[in-house]
């Protein structure tokens, strides 16, 4: 066949079936060739691996008028460009006379240069890793796992830890981008789970760790002082050299790999809430490293004793509650209780969740979310922290900015729709903020929705009173009977402290 060439073994089996007695035809037809190869060995039997290769063209060189003026010079001057691009180059200074046909002949061309003529390049020198040295960090895109959070898409990343010398791994999900509080929290609850500490910590030039517009060693100074807390060198690759951190990069593809046929297993992507997807991946990598137990011991013995205690794995925000009730963390917006307006808080900022302090009191926890730049605004409404000030001015509910956030449920909107409707403007808002107080009050949001829809799919219209009997109970208007019985004096004569000798006095005859 055109372009496969004959081998040694074929032109041996060739001449062996001729002297068995087999025909050109079936001789070669045994070989794997054509009859007319069959021929042209009988006539000169050498092998072909014996055989001086071919020197010369058997085509005229298509470049040969501008390959010493006009490509060398362009190859040199860039030795790193496309042959696509050098034929493009060719077309517009020479249109006509090099078609889409040569690009194929220019590749050889410019490969052989460069094998031949080119600048030196760059190798990969292969490290030996031995127990306890080394640990590296990074992360991965976890999007295309097509992983749902109660049906809701979960665009996420993957925090990567893996010990170089084991193959021992950590991965926990990130809701937000390559940040500090990811890495450091991630990295503290890899390490605990290790139980130990490597001598030195790697990463690529993250900008959570490192500061990458100087050129001198600049750790940021959080992620200094936690590696420090620990006993971590800390190192990172050059820029634009990922295979430097090629460890844990080449797991990226394995690891992901190993997910998708995992969730494919498990039947459904979809899980009920984040710690319920933080659990499946934690099961994944015990089962992962139960392989390398044997390697993981060894490389323990040579791990550093963890410290007394945790670091800060958080950053930390200096904020003041406004007067709607407000803070504003990274560009979001965030409700919290009415009675901390006026109030500073710090807010400890980890990567799923806030922690606000007044003073050294944690007074609020809320689930963290992210603004993207370019984005729509994005803010965190709990009608929890709102619905007791607005049962007091109900009205503002209409026009109020955060109505759309004030539905807690389908079932919530679709009674305010009804309520709008049919009753008078002040009296809609009435109810339905009493029905919010309400949810709040007892917490029975679920049951609530649940009573909203039955009276809606019956076409009724919701009602305060009977959702309270319904939900919460009869309401006790009756105050009860407190019966408070007078103290006796006398009680108190025991307090009073007597003098011995004058009681001795008194009591003489």
């Amino acid at each position: 066949m055109p372009g496969i060439h004959v081998t040694d073994r074929q032109v041996r089996r060739y001449m062996s079936s001729r002297k068995d007695g087999y025909s050109q035809a079936a001789a070669s037809a045994r070989a794997g060739f054509s009859e007319r190869t069959g021929r042209r060995i009988e006539a000169d039997s050498v092998l072909p691996s014996q055989r001086e290769a071919r020197r010369y063209r058997t085509r005229p060189d298509p470049f040969a008028e501008v390959w010493l003026d006009e490509l060398v010079p362009m190859l040199e001057a860039a030795p790193q460009i496309r042959a696509t691009t050098l034929l493009e180059e060719l077309q517009r200074l020479h249109p006509g006379h090099y078609g889409d046909g040569r690009l194929r002949s220019l590749q050889r061309r410019v490969a052989h240069w460069r094998a031949t003529e080119g600048s030196e390049r760059e190798l990969i020198f292969r490290q030996e890793h031995p127990p306890g040295r080394q640990a590296l960090s990074d992360f991965t895109n976890g999007a295309k796992l097509d992983v749902t959070i109660a049906g809701q898409p979960f665009p996420h990343l993957l925090y990567h830890f893996w010990l170089a010398y084991s193959g021992w791994r950590f991965i926990k999900a990130i809701c937000g981008g390559e940040s500090f509080t990811a890495l450091t929290e991630g990295l503290q609850e890899a390490l605990w789970q290790l139980g130990g500490v490597p001598h030195e910590h790697r990463t690529d030039r993250l900008s959570a760790a490192y500061r990458n517009l100087a050129d001198r060693e600049d750790e940021a100074k959080a992620y200094a002082a936690f590696c420090n807390h620990y006993g971590l060198q800390p190192t990172r690759n050059n820029a634009g050299i990922a295979h430097e951190n090629g460890s844990v990069e080449a797991a990226h593809g394995h690891l992901k790999l190993g997910l998708r046929e995992a969730l494919e297993l498990r039947g459904s992507k979809d899980f009920s809430d984040l710690e319920a997807y933080q659990a499946f991946l934690q099961d994944y990598a015990m089962r992962k490293n139960a392989a390398v137990q044997a390697a993981l011991a060894i490389e323990r013995k040579a791990l550093a004793p963890l410290p007394r205690f945790r670091t800060s794995d958080y950053s930390v925000a200096t904020v003041t509650v406004t007067r709607s009730g407000t803070i504003s963390v990274r560009n979001v917006l965030y409700t919290v209780p009415s009675r901390l307006v006026g109030c500073r808080l710090k807010v400890h900022i980890f990567d799923d969740r806030l922690v606000c302090h007044l003073g050294l009191t944690p007074v609020l926890a809320v689930p963290r979310r992210y603004f993207k730049r370019g984005g729509p605004g994005v803010r965190v409404v709990d009608y929890r922290h709102l619905v007791h000030a607005l049962v007091k001015k109900p009205q503002a509910f209409r026009h109020s900015v955060f109505q759309e956030d004030l539905f807690p449920q389908t079932a919530f909107r679709q009674a305010w729709e009804v309520l709008d409707a049919r009753l008078d403007p002040r009296q809609a808002c009435r109810v339905y903020v009493g029905l919010l107080h309400l949810a709040a009050t007892h917490a029975c949001e679920a049951q609530l929705a649940d009573h909203l829809a039955s009276v809606l799919a019956g076409g009724g219209l919701p009602d305060l009173d009977q959702a309270r009997t319904i939900v919460a109970g009869p309401l006790n208007v009756q105050a009860p009977v407190v019966h408070v019985r007078a103290p006796d004096p006398s009680v108190y004569d025991s307090l009073i402290p007597v003098d011995p000798i004058a009681a001795s006095e008194g009591a003489a005859p």
